[in-house]
């Protein structure tokens, strides 16, 4: 039951990251086709999507970036055996916190929000470490 509860808000996390790999690749295909740009112009990346696009497509990346060490923090600690409901929080609150970056990301794009946002998924992050090292090495202490 407590792997369940844990496995929520990574499901959530993971949608997130589809969601906004969908939503950037339609988008940018919706503008390809006004004909602004050809396929040739985008084929080695640069700065040539509208700032529309390029809010969805940093919103999808900031996805591959700290969430990386969410699943490793989820994968250690169901490997150990070190879930509890307060490590669980802080997953629920590190999910949390991405779904209203991404959100404030490709819509507003206020960036002292985003930055809000974005720190209080880094503290519950950390929260996550600090608790599963601080169990891992007083362990039978």
């Amino acid at each position: 039951m407590i792997i369940k509860a844990l496995m929520a808000p990574v499901f959530m996390q993971v949608a997130l990251t589809f969601f906004l790999l969908f939503y950037m690749g339609g988008t940018r295909v919706k503008w390809l086709k006004t004909g602004e740009k050809r396929l040739k112009d985008i084929a080695l990346g640069g700065d040539v999507w509208p700032p529309h696009v390029t809010k969805i497509a940093n919103a999808f990346h900031n996805q591959l970036q700290a969430p990386i060490l969410f699943f490793a923090a989820v994968l250690f600690a169901v490997a150990l055996v070190k879930v509890d409901y307060i490590f669980i929080t802080f997953a629920w609150i590190f999910a949390v916190s991405r779904l209203i970056h991404a959100y404030i990301h490709v819509t507003s794009n206020h960036v002292l929000w985003r930055f809000r946002f974005f720190m209080i998924g880094a503290l519950a992050l950390m929260a996550m470490w600090g608790l599963l090292a601080f169990r891992i090495l007083t362990e039978g202490a």
